[in-house]
This record gives structure tokens, C-alpha cells and sequence, in this order.
């Protein structure tokens, strides 16, 4: 089936319209009429080649709610009109070890994320979401049971909300455990949340004393500007979890010299440099970790499509109009969005 979409043809090509090509639905294929695609770092990263291996022409976009246009045979779980979400992931094996333990995003076999993984399927890679529809295997669906006025918001939470509610629940955040959260963009807003909402005493770490009113509003408990060595130092040994949304090469140090005994920083952010090489004696001192966490398996996204949705969570999102996704882009570089871009695809119709 034809279908309108906005993409680029190479990295040094701005975005723009284009038809594209969606497989007929197969026995357990899921036909979505896509309502709103939040926009990720990862898209701008990817579409530019700032990542190696952008396969062309490149349709971004894995933050995805939309309505069910079909289903195929075989499909129960999913009736024409129902709301939907689909995140980071269109398929993976299924039968792998970490397939089997619902954690499909680290599939031995290799995940077929939403855009860019090859696939069989015309153009030989897939495409993502900045475009009218989308063609998914059913158990890559998800339910979404938010109100209709807060389906733009919820988009952002298949990317941002599952990246910081995996590390979130694998680390055990909840009441009793002190958690922090660096970074204040299109993660961390959603990792100070989500962590509140667990029952954590959340603390936001900033390097802009502009932000600490936005950090309490979006419930932290105390905010520590990164900059000031003694509000960094009165946290020192404390923290059972610290979240690092941060995408750029900063040093650890600072943050694995305030965890607890056997706490864990779990960095989520994909920095363009590597890392300053961590101190040792930080770790050894205190049996700490630094570890790494990716998105999060269906079954656990679900789970948190469905918190979010008792407890009244979405994201702090920014509508815009597909044609401005260029302006976008150069707006998230800068930083200049609370907290996440979201594009209204009924404007691929325009």
C-alpha cells in the first residue's frame, strides 16, 4: 500500500516528503493509522549518519499511537478502532534466551527495531513512523488505555517512558530507595515521573539552576545543580540508583562517588565520545556499579503503558506539524524543547 512519509535520502539532505511502500497484512500483521509520532535524539542521530549504518532513504520515528485500520486472520488481541502504540521494535526471534525472558530489545538474533533494521520487505530496511501508516506483527502491539485528549502525550512514553521505567523497576526504585536523575530533557523528565510515582525520594541532578523549579514541579523531591561541588558532596554515599540521561562524554566519577554500597549508576544516554575512564577506587570502595540498559522488553513496556495510564502519566510534549521537522531537529540540538517534540501526522496529509 502507498503511503505519505517525510524522510531523508542521505545525511547531508534535509527531510522531506516522499511515498513510501507498506506490506499488505499478513495472518498476524496489525494495519495502524498513525495519530502522532513523538520525535528522539535517536532519529536526528540516525537520519544524519551521526550513527553508522543509516540504510536510505531513512523514515524515523518509534515513539508511535495510532488506531487499528486491520488485522490480520490470526489476530485476537486487537479489533479494528482500537488505540495502539508501537516503540522501538517491529519483530526480533522469539526464540533466543532473551526472547523467551520477554527481552526482546537484547534478541541474540538481532532486534528489528522500528526504522533502519533490515528486513524482506521493499525498500530492505524498515521505516519508521513519520509517515500516515504502519504495518506490524501483533506481538509487537501495544494497548493504550489513556484518554483520547492525552494520546499526543503518551507517544513519547514507547521511547523516553520505557527507557527510564526498565532501569527503574529492574534496580527496584519504590519506597525506601533513594533515586537520582541526571539529566532534565525528554528522558529525564520521564525518569523523575516515574520514579515518583514508584514512591522513590527522587532527587534531579541539573547543571542549570534555571531548571530547579521545573525539576520540583515534575516531582523531585530536592534538585542538586551538578555544578555546585558541595550540594554534590552533602549526597556523597546515599543514592541506592542514579539514572544518567545524559547524551553527551561527562564524567562519572561524579555521580559513583554518591552512590550507597552496591548502589548502581545506569546510564541510558549513548554519549558521541566516549566516557572519561571512571575511577576504580570509586567502585572497589563501595561494591558500586556502573551498568548500561536499553529501551525495555513488550511485555514491560505494556506494563508501563498501563501504569502510566492508572496514575495519569504522560509526557511534556510540544505538538508541531510534520513540515516542521527540520526546525525541530535544530531546536532539540539546542536543547530548546519541554520536554519532547511530538508531530501530528494528520499534516503528512497537507
Amino acid at each position: 500500500m502507498a503511503i505519505k512519509a517525510y524522510g531523508a535520502t542521505a545525511g547531508d539532505r534535509p527531510l522531506e516528503p516522499m511515498n513510501i511502500e507498506r506490506r499488505q497484512p499478513g495472518a498476524h500483521d496489525v494495519v495502524i493509522d498513525i495519530l502522532y509520532c513523538g520525535v528522539c535524539h535517536s532519529d536526528l542521530h540516525q537520519v544524519r549518519s551521526e550513527w553508522a549504518g543509516t540504510l536510505y532513504p531513512c523514515i524515523p520515528g518509534h515513539e508511535i499511537v495510532g488506531h487499528v485500520a486491520a488485522v490480520g486472520e490470526e489476530v485476537s488481541r486487537f479489533a479494528i478502532g482500537d488505540t495502539v502504540g508501537v516503540g522501538c521494535m517491529v519483530d526480533s526471534c522469539q526464540h533466543c534466551h532473551p526472547c523467551e525472558q520477554g527481552l526482546e530489545q537484547f534478541c541474540e538474533n538481532g532486534t528489528t527495531f522500528t526504522y533502519n533494521s533490515p528486513i524482506s520487505d521493499p525498500p530492505g530496511h524498515t521505516l519508521g513512523g513519520y509517515s500516515q501508516k504502519i504495518v506490524v506483527d501483533d506481538t509487537f502491539v501495544l494497548k493504550v488505555r489513556h484518554s483520547k485528549e492525552q494520546l499526543a502525550a503518551v507517544a513519547p512514553l514507547l521511547c523516553a517512558g520505557i527507557t527510564t521505567w526498565s532501569p527503574l523497576r529492574h534496580w527496584g526504585a519504590g519506597p525506601g530507595k533513594k533515586v537520582g536523575i541526571v539529566g532534565i530533557g525528554g528522558l529525564g523528565h520521564m525518569g523523575i515521573k516515574l520514579a515518583h510515582a514508584l514512591g522513590a525520594h527522587v532527587v534531579a541532578f541539573t547543571t542549570s539552576e534555571a531548571k530547579r523549579d521545573d525539576a520540583l514541579a515534575l516531582g523531585a523531591d530536592a534538585v542538586v545543580v551538578s555544578r555546585n561541588t558541595n550540594e554534590m558532596a552533602a549526597h556523597a554515599n546515599s543514592f541506592d540508583l542514579i539514572l544518567d540521561t545524559v547524551a553527551h562524554s561527562h564524567d562519572l566519577d561524579a555521580y559513583t562517588a554518591l552512590l550507597t554500597i552496591d548502589g548502581t549508576l545506569a546510564l541510558v544516554g549513548n554519549p558521541e565520545h566516549p566516557h572519561p575512564s571512571p575511577s576504580v577506587g570509586n567502585l572497589i570502595a563501595g561494591r558500586r556499579s556502573i551498568a548500561g540498559t536499553l529501551i525495555g522488553g513488550i511485555a514491560e513496556t505494556q506494563e508501563m503503558l498501563d501504569f502510566c495510564a492508572e496514575h495519569g502519566i504522560v509526557s511534556d510534549i510540544e505538538m508541531i506539524r510534520i513540515q516542521e521537522i527540520e526546525t525541530a531537529f535544530e531546536r532539540m540540538k539546542r536543547g530548546d524543547v519541554r520536554y519532547r517534540f511530538v508531530i501530528d501526522s494528520a499534516s503528512l496529509s497537507h
